[in-house]
C-alpha cells in the first residue's frame, strides 16, 4: 500500500488531527474553566454553543480567505490566531471577568477555526494521488475517532494541574498544528488547469446532504444514548456498551474501506442508516439497539469518505477550502439538530429523523445519472 509509505499524507495526518483536538476538548475545558472562575458549570455550555456558531458563522469566509491566499500559507498564519484568542480567554478567566466577557472572548477564536479544516481538506488532494485518496479518507476517519475519544480524556487528566491549563494546552496544540502544515504536493492532471471557478451547488446537494445526514443521525444516537439505554431497563453505565459498539463498528468500517481502496456506491451507506435507525426506533431491546448501533457506526466512515471524494471532484481547485468549509458546517449543522430534536422529541422519534434524511438523500442519487454515483471522473 502505497500510502502508508507516504510521508507527505502522514505529515498532513498529524497536523490535521492537532486541528481538530482542540475542538473534542473544548466542551470539557470550557466546562472546568468556568466553574473554577464563576461557579457555574452551565456558563462553559454557553460558550460551547457560542464557540460553534461562531465556527459555523466564519467557517466559509475563513475558508474563501484560504482558497485566496494559498491553504498551506493561510494556514501558517490562522492557527496562531486561534491559539492566541486561547491564551487571552484563559488569561481573563483567571482574572475573575464577568461572563459576558467570557463569551465575548470564545467568538474571535471560533470564527478563525471554522475554516480550518476545510484548508486541511484541501490540503490532502495535494498530498495524495487521485487514487490513494479514499483510503486516505478513509485512514484519516479511524484516526479521529482517537481524537475524539482523546479529547476529553486529555482535560480530564491536565485538569488536575489547573483549570486553565487544559485551554492553554488547546492554544499550544494549534501552534504545533501550525508547524505541520503539509507543503510538498503531488503533481495534478494538466488538464485541469483550467477549472469552472463557480461551485456547482447543485450537483454538491447530494453529498453536502450526505454528510448531514451522518451529523443528524450521529448526534441523536450519542445525545440520546441515556435514554435509549433506560428505555431498556438497564442502568446509566451501560452507556459505554453502546459507545463501544459505535466507536468500534465505525473504526472498523473504515478499516474495511480503506482496505478495499475504492468508493462505493453511497446508496448502500446510506440504506444502512435507513435500516439502524429504523432498529435502533424500534427498540427491540439490546440486541436491536446494539445491531443497529452497528450498523450505523459501519456505513458512518464510508458514507462520508464518498461523500468527500465526490465533493473534491466537483469543487473547483481554487475554491476549495471554501466548499468543504461549507461541507463541514453542514455536518456540523446536522449534529445540532439531532441533539435538539432528543431535547424536543420522544426517544423512539428522535432516530427517525436521521432516517428520513438518509431517504431524501439517497433519492436525490437515484434521480442523478449513474456516471454520478461512485467515483466518477472529472473533465475540464
Amino acid at each position: 500500500m502505497t500510502l502508508l509509505r507516504n510521508s507527505g499524507y502522514w505529515r498532513w495526518s498529524a497536523g490535521v488531527q492537532l486541528n481538530r483536538l482542540p475542538a473534542t476538548m473544548a466542551p470539557l475545558a470550557f466546562t472546568v474553566l468556568t466553574t473554577a472562575a464563576t461557579g457555574s458549570y452551565r456558563l462553559g455550555g454557553i460558550m460551547m454553543a457560542v464557540f460553534v456558531a461562531a465556527e459555523m458563522v466564519g467557517a466559509v469566509p475563513t475558508g474563501r480567505l484560504l482558497d485566496r491566499v494559498g491553504p498551506a500559507r493561510g494556514l501558517v498564519v490562522l492557527l496562531p490566531l486561534v491559539a492566541a484568542g486561547l491564551f487571552l480567554l484563559a488569561a481573563v478567566a483567571s482574572t475573575g471577568a464577568p461572563d459576558w466577557v467570557l463569551l465575548a472572548l470564545a467568538i474571535p477564536p471560533g470564527l478563525v477555526a471554522g475554516g480550518l479544516n476545510g484548508g486541511f481538506r484541501t490540503l490532502l488532494a495535494g498530498t495524495v494521488t487521485e487514487e490513494e485518496l479514499p483510503r486516505a479518507v478513509s485512514i484519516d476517519a479511524m484516526i479521529l475517532e482517537g481524537v475524539i475519544v482523546g479529547g476529553p480524556l486529555l482535560v480530564a487528566l491536565l485538569a488536575t494541574s489547573g483549570p486553565a491549563v487544559p485551554v492553554l494546552a488547546m492554544a499550544v496544540v494549534a501552534l504545533f498544528a501550525a508547524l505541520l502544515v503539509p507543503r510538498r504536493s503531488v503533481p495534478r492532471n494538466p488538464r485541469r488547469t483550467v477549472e469552472r471557478q463557480l461551485i456547482p451547488v447543485a450537483a454538491c446537494v447530494p453529498w453536502l446532504a450526505g454528510l448531514f445526514t451522518v451529523g443528524l443521525l450521529l448526534s441523536t444516537i450519542e445525545v440520546g444514548l441515556l435514554p435509549l439505554v433506560q428505555r431498556l431497563g438497564a442502568p446509566e453505565s451501560a452507556t459505554a456498551i453502546v459507545i463501544v459498539v459505535l466507536c468500534g463498528a465505525s473504526i472498523g468500517g473504515s478499516a474495511l474501506y480503506a482496505a478495499r481502496g475504492k468508493a462505493g456506491d453511497p446508496r448502500l451507506f446510506l440504506a444502512g442508516f435507513v435500516l439502524g435507525g429504523i432498529v435502533v426506533s424500534a427498540g427491540f431491546g439490546w440486541a436491536g439497539l446494539l445491531g443497529g448501533v452497528g450498523l450505523i457506526g459501519i456505513c458512518t466512515g464510508p458514507l462520508m469518505a464518498v461523500s468527500s471524494v465526490n465533493l473534491q471532484k466537483l469543487l473547483p481547485e481554487r475554491r476549495r477550502s471554501e466548499g468543504f468549509s461549507l461541507a463541514f458546517t453542514v455536518q456540523a449543522s446536522g449534529f445540532g439538530l439531532g441533539s435538539l430534536a432528543i431535547g424536543v422529541l420522544p426517544v423512539w422519534m428522535a432516530p427517525l429523523l436521521g432516517v428520513l434524511a438518509a431517504v431524501v438523500s439517497c433519492a436525490m442519487l437515484v434521480a442523478r445519472p449513474r456516471r454520478a454515483i461512485g467515483t466518477p471522473s472529472v473533465t475540464s
